[in-house]
Protein backbone atom coordinates (compact mmCIF):
# COMPACT_ATOMS: atom_id res chain seq x y z
CA UNK A 1 0.00 0.00 0.00
CA UNK A 2 1.71 3.49 -1.12
CA UNK A 3 1.70 6.11 1.03
CA UNK A 4 -0.74 8.23 -1.17
CA UNK A 5 -3.20 5.70 -1.28
CA UNK A 6 -2.87 5.75 2.59
CA UNK A 7 -3.36 9.19 3.08
CA UNK A 8 -6.17 8.83 0.83
CA UNK A 9 -8.12 6.56 2.89
CA UNK A 10 -7.06 8.50 5.90
CA UNK A 11 -8.71 11.77 5.07
CA UNK A 12 -11.56 9.57 3.08
CA UNK A 13 -12.08 8.12 7.31
CA UNK A 14 -11.81 11.67 8.76
CA UNK A 15 -14.68 12.66 5.83
CA UNK A 16 -16.81 9.67 7.33
CA UNK A 17 -16.58 10.57 10.74
CA UNK A 18 -16.82 14.04 11.08
CA UNK A 19 -19.20 14.85 7.70
CA UNK A 20 -22.27 13.83 9.94
CA UNK A 21 -21.16 16.59 12.68
CA UNK A 22 -20.72 18.97 10.32
CA UNK A 23 -23.83 18.66 8.94
CA UNK A 24 -25.75 18.45 12.27
CA UNK A 25 -23.98 21.90 13.27
CA UNK A 26 -24.83 23.81 9.59
CA UNK A 27 -28.69 22.42 10.12
CA UNK A 28 -28.62 23.98 13.49
CA UNK A 29 -28.08 27.32 11.53
CA UNK A 30 -31.32 26.12 9.52
CA UNK A 31 -34.66 28.37 9.75
CA UNK A 32 -36.59 25.29 8.71
CA UNK A 33 -38.75 23.25 11.15
CA UNK A 34 -37.70 20.08 9.92
CA UNK A 35 -34.12 19.11 11.77
CA UNK A 36 -32.01 17.98 8.45
CA UNK A 37 -34.02 20.38 5.85
CA UNK A 38 -32.05 23.63 4.44
CA UNK A 39 -34.58 26.45 5.14
CA UNK A 40 -32.08 29.97 5.02
CA UNK A 41 -29.91 31.07 7.65
CA UNK A 42 -31.41 31.41 11.16
CA UNK A 43 -30.75 31.43 14.95
CA UNK A 44 -34.24 30.56 15.82
CA UNK A 45 -33.61 27.25 17.02
CA UNK A 46 -30.87 28.48 19.40
CA UNK A 47 -33.44 31.05 20.96
CA UNK A 48 -36.19 28.07 20.97
CA UNK A 49 -33.42 26.32 22.91
CA UNK A 50 -32.66 28.58 25.39
CA UNK A 51 -36.52 28.52 26.66
CA UNK A 52 -36.69 24.60 26.69
CA UNK A 53 -36.30 24.03 29.95
CA UNK A 54 -36.87 20.31 29.43
CA UNK A 55 -33.58 19.66 27.54
CA UNK A 56 -31.76 22.15 29.32
CA UNK A 57 -32.82 20.97 33.04
CA UNK A 58 -32.01 17.12 31.69
CA UNK A 59 -28.57 18.58 29.99
CA UNK A 60 -27.49 20.07 33.55
CA UNK A 61 -28.87 16.99 35.23
CA UNK A 62 -26.53 14.84 32.60
CA UNK A 63 -23.41 17.00 33.43
CA UNK A 64 -23.79 17.10 37.03
CA UNK A 65 -24.44 13.16 37.24
CA UNK A 66 -21.45 12.20 34.73
CA UNK A 67 -18.96 14.64 37.18
CA UNK A 68 -20.38 13.09 40.36
CA UNK A 69 -20.15 9.25 39.11
CA UNK A 70 -16.46 9.93 37.25
CA UNK A 71 -15.16 11.27 40.62
CA UNK A 72 -16.77 8.52 42.28
CA UNK A 73 -15.57 6.16 39.71
CA UNK A 74 -12.19 7.36 39.85
CA UNK A 75 -11.82 6.78 43.39
CA UNK A 76 -13.06 3.57 43.51
CA UNK A 77 -10.72 2.57 40.74
CA UNK A 78 -7.87 4.48 41.75
CA UNK A 79 -7.84 2.49 44.83
CA UNK A 80 -8.43 -0.96 42.88
CA UNK A 81 -6.05 -0.23 39.89
CA UNK A 82 -3.37 0.34 42.98
CA UNK A 83 -4.36 -2.92 45.11
CA UNK A 84 -3.98 -4.90 41.88
CA UNK A 85 -0.87 -3.57 40.52
CA UNK A 86 1.11 -2.41 43.94
CA UNK A 87 -0.06 -5.45 46.03
CA UNK A 88 1.45 -9.10 45.20
CA UNK A 89 -0.58 -12.22 45.12
CA UNK A 90 -3.19 -12.63 48.36
CA UNK A 91 -5.87 -14.61 48.75
CA UNK A 92 -8.74 -13.62 45.92
CA UNK A 93 -6.78 -11.51 43.90
CA UNK A 94 -7.78 -13.76 40.89
CA UNK A 95 -11.43 -13.59 41.78
CA UNK A 96 -11.14 -9.08 42.37
CA UNK A 97 -9.76 -8.47 39.15
CA UNK A 98 -12.45 -10.74 37.13
CA UNK A 99 -15.28 -9.22 39.36
CA UNK A 100 -13.48 -5.79 38.69
CA UNK A 101 -13.41 -6.10 34.71
CA UNK A 102 -16.54 -7.93 34.41
CA UNK A 103 -19.07 -4.84 33.59
CA UNK A 104 -16.43 -4.29 30.57
CA UNK A 105 -17.70 -7.57 28.90
CA UNK A 106 -21.33 -7.70 30.10
CA UNK A 107 -23.84 -6.41 27.93
CA UNK A 108 -25.38 -3.11 29.34
CA UNK A 109 -28.45 -4.34 29.24
CA UNK A 110 -27.45 -7.19 32.08
CA UNK A 111 -26.00 -4.90 33.72
CA UNK A 112 -28.83 -2.37 33.93
CA UNK A 113 -31.57 -4.97 34.78
CA UNK A 114 -28.98 -6.20 37.34
CA UNK A 115 -29.16 -2.87 39.10
CA UNK A 116 -32.52 -2.01 39.20
CA UNK A 117 -33.33 -5.16 41.08
CA UNK A 118 -30.47 -4.30 43.35
CA UNK A 119 -32.05 -1.16 44.06
CA UNK A 120 -35.32 -2.88 44.00
CA UNK A 121 -34.84 -5.51 46.59
CA UNK A 122 -32.33 -2.68 48.34
CA UNK A 123 -35.61 -0.30 48.61
CA UNK A 124 -37.91 -2.96 50.15
CA UNK A 125 -35.25 -4.35 52.48
CA UNK A 126 -34.48 -0.78 53.84
CA UNK A 127 -36.21 2.00 52.53
CA UNK A 128 -33.11 3.24 50.51
CA UNK A 129 -32.99 4.54 47.73
CA UNK A 130 -36.68 5.91 47.73
CA UNK A 131 -37.52 5.43 43.94
CA UNK A 132 -35.10 5.77 41.23
CA UNK A 133 -33.26 8.98 40.45
CA UNK A 134 -30.27 11.16 39.85
CA UNK A 135 -29.07 8.75 42.38
CA UNK A 136 -29.43 5.47 41.13
CA UNK A 137 -28.39 6.67 37.70
CA UNK A 138 -25.13 8.29 39.28
CA UNK A 139 -24.71 5.34 40.98
CA UNK A 140 -25.17 3.22 38.08
CA UNK A 141 -22.82 5.01 35.77
CA UNK A 142 -19.92 4.97 38.75
CA UNK A 143 -20.11 1.11 38.48
CA UNK A 144 -19.13 1.21 34.88
CA UNK A 145 -16.70 3.45 35.16
CA UNK A 146 -15.04 2.35 37.83
CA UNK A 147 -14.36 -0.68 35.41
CA UNK A 148 -12.44 1.18 33.08
CA UNK A 149 -10.59 3.54 35.14
CA UNK A 150 -9.12 0.65 37.40
CA UNK A 151 -7.83 -1.02 34.25
CA UNK A 152 -6.35 2.52 33.07
CA UNK A 153 -5.04 3.37 36.38
CA UNK A 154 -3.45 -0.62 36.82
CA UNK A 155 -2.22 -0.43 33.33
CA UNK A 156 -0.31 3.19 34.15
CA UNK A 157 1.08 1.68 37.52
CA UNK A 158 2.18 -1.77 35.97
CA UNK A 159 4.40 -0.20 33.91
CA UNK A 160 6.20 1.80 36.52
CA UNK A 161 8.47 0.79 39.28
CA UNK A 162 8.45 0.26 42.49
CA UNK A 163 11.44 1.76 43.00
CA UNK A 164 11.04 5.63 43.69
CA UNK A 165 8.54 4.39 46.38
CA UNK A 166 11.08 2.06 48.34
CA UNK A 167 13.74 4.34 47.56
CA UNK A 168 11.35 7.28 49.95
CA UNK A 169 10.23 4.71 52.43
CA UNK A 170 14.56 3.96 52.86
CA UNK A 171 14.85 7.98 53.28
CA UNK A 172 12.23 7.65 56.24
CA UNK A 173 9.04 8.43 54.62
CA UNK A 174 6.25 6.70 55.94
CA UNK A 175 4.22 4.05 53.61
CA UNK A 176 1.05 7.06 53.67
CA UNK A 177 3.92 9.93 52.58
CA UNK A 178 5.57 7.74 50.08
CA UNK A 179 2.26 6.99 48.59
CA UNK A 180 1.34 10.94 48.88
CA UNK A 181 4.27 12.07 47.31
CA UNK A 182 5.34 9.56 45.18
CA UNK A 183 3.03 7.64 44.33
CA UNK A 184 0.00 9.78 43.46
CA UNK A 185 1.85 11.92 41.72
CA UNK A 186 2.49 8.55 39.60
CA UNK A 187 -1.13 8.07 38.83
CA UNK A 188 -2.20 11.63 38.74
CA UNK A 189 -2.20 11.49 34.66
CA UNK A 190 -4.19 7.70 34.90
CA UNK A 191 -6.67 9.45 37.33
CA UNK A 192 -7.24 12.35 35.14
CA UNK A 193 -7.92 10.45 32.03
CA UNK A 194 -9.97 7.30 33.91
CA UNK A 195 -11.82 10.58 35.26
CA UNK A 196 -12.50 11.75 32.08
CA UNK A 197 -13.37 7.97 30.16
CA UNK A 198 -15.81 7.80 32.95
CA UNK A 199 -17.18 11.27 32.80
CA UNK A 200 -17.79 10.40 28.82
CA UNK A 201 -19.42 7.24 29.63
CA UNK A 202 -21.89 9.05 32.10
CA UNK A 203 -22.50 11.78 29.45
CA UNK A 204 -23.85 9.50 26.53
CA UNK A 205 -25.21 6.41 28.29
CA UNK A 206 -28.64 5.31 27.16
CA UNK A 207 -29.01 2.18 28.62
CA UNK A 208 -28.45 2.26 32.23
CA UNK A 209 -30.37 5.16 32.49
CA UNK A 210 -33.00 3.74 31.01
CA UNK A 211 -33.34 0.81 33.46
CA UNK A 212 -32.15 2.76 36.79
CA UNK A 213 -33.80 6.38 36.00
CA UNK A 214 -37.21 7.85 37.09
CA UNK A 215 -39.02 10.79 36.32
CA UNK A 216 -36.95 12.42 38.42
CA UNK A 217 -33.63 11.47 36.80
CA UNK A 218 -33.98 11.77 33.13
CA UNK A 219 -31.37 12.30 31.48
CA UNK A 220 -30.12 13.85 28.29
CA UNK A 221 -29.32 10.91 26.20
CA UNK A 222 -32.89 9.80 27.73
CA UNK A 223 -34.58 12.68 27.30
CA UNK A 224 -33.53 12.54 23.27
CA UNK A 225 -34.21 8.99 22.61
CA UNK A 226 -38.02 9.59 23.86
CA UNK A 227 -38.02 12.55 21.36
CA UNK A 228 -37.05 10.09 18.72
CA UNK A 229 -40.61 8.70 18.86
CA UNK A 230 -42.67 11.81 19.00
CA UNK A 231 -40.43 13.56 16.37
CA UNK A 232 -37.71 15.92 17.02
CA UNK A 233 -37.00 19.76 16.11
CA UNK A 234 -33.47 21.24 15.13
CA UNK A 235 -33.04 22.71 18.81
CA UNK A 236 -31.43 18.97 19.27
CA UNK A 237 -29.24 20.29 16.18
CA UNK A 238 -28.50 23.36 18.33
CA UNK A 239 -27.78 21.42 22.02
CA UNK A 240 -25.38 19.45 19.73
CA UNK A 241 -23.71 22.42 18.50
CA UNK A 242 -23.33 23.71 21.48
CA UNK A 243 -21.64 21.11 23.11
CA UNK A 244 -19.49 20.28 20.55
CA UNK A 245 -18.15 24.23 21.33
CA UNK A 246 -17.80 23.33 24.61
CA UNK A 247 -15.56 20.57 24.06
CA UNK A 248 -13.62 22.16 21.76
CA UNK A 249 -12.81 25.31 23.93
CA UNK A 250 -12.49 22.33 26.68
CA UNK A 251 -9.54 20.59 24.75
CA UNK A 252 -7.94 23.61 23.49
CA UNK A 253 -7.64 25.25 27.29
CA UNK A 254 -6.34 21.60 27.81
CA UNK A 255 -3.81 22.56 25.42
CA UNK A 256 -2.66 25.68 26.45
CA UNK A 257 -2.21 24.63 30.13
CA UNK A 258 -0.21 21.75 28.78
CA UNK A 259 2.25 23.97 26.45
CA UNK A 260 2.81 26.34 29.31
CA UNK A 261 3.50 23.80 31.58
CA UNK A 262 5.99 22.71 28.89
Amino acid sequence: MTPRLVRVLLWAGLAFLWLPVALLVAYAFSASPVPFRWGGFSLRWFAALAANDRLLEAAWLSLRIAAGSATLATLLGGALGWVLARHGPFNGRALLGTLAGTPLVLPEVVTGLSLLLLFVALEGATGWPAGRGALTVLLAHATLGTAYAAVVIQSRLATRDRDLEEAAQDLGATPAAAFATVTLPLMAPALAAGWLLAFTLSLDDVVLASFTSGPSGTTLPVALFSMLRLGMTPEVNALATLLLVAAALTLALVGLLLRRRD
